[in-house]
């Protein structure tokens, strides 16, 4: 996929006109990227469109319409799109309590590596995590991180052919493993350069 340049963008005024018809469309594009790994890790699987919208509404949300703030707000969302050899992804730790989440995030420390995809009949993928800055302290992890899966030319040939599709995370606090649903693992292999 191509990163995005400034003249994908719309300005102010016409983004605030399309912005109702877009957040529908990303709503809609987000529901077959987005895979729930159990009930408080949600990986959300960011693309072009994915990524167009959060640098829109960031430009709307901070009123930018200067050149190089548009340019420092690409700079910082267009690695979240993958190109052609993997997935990225936004991965969320959602505990709606504030007080059980202060806990889990001590206790989900280094959570972020432990995230895995696997195509049938290969071996598992771990996540590599947060390339821009380190999201986790002493203490705790954060509730947000960014991930990236590499996938050899076998990986892609296989899931291009039907194979099938797992994801999990294996961490001594929080363990699962799921199928990924045919429509979730179509939308992914759009993703992929075969």
């Amino acid at each position: 996929m191509n990163k995005l340049q400034a003249g994908d963008l719309m300005t102010l005024e016409a983004y605030a006109k399309a912005r109702p018809e877009m957040r529908q469309r990303v709503i809609a594009h987000k529901k077959d990227r987005t895979v729930a790994l159990g009930e408080h890790i949600t990986l959300l699987f960011e693309d072009d469109l994915t990524v167009r919208y959060q640098v829109q509404e960031m430009l709307r949300v901070e009123r930018i319409f200067e050149e190089d703030g548009i340019r420092d707000e690409l700079d910082a969302y267009n690695p979240l799109i993958p190109d052609g050899s993997n997935w990225k992804a936004t991965l969320l730790i959602e505990y709606p309590d504030v007080e059980e989440r202060r806990v889990m995030l001590a206790r989900l420390k280094g959570v972020e590596d432990r995230v895995w995809v696997q195509v049938e009949a290969h071996e598992r993928v771990s996540a590599i995590a947060d390339e821009d800055l380190e999201r986790e302290n002493d203490e705790k992890t954060s509730s947000v991180h960014f991930l990236r899966f590499e996938l050899t030319p076998l990986m892609k040939t296989a899931l291009a052919g039907g194979a099938r599709l797992a994801m999990g995370v294996d961490h001594a606090d929080y363990s699962v493993g799921i199928e990924i649903p045919p429509e979730s693992r179509t939308a992914l292999l759009r993703d992929l350069a075969l």
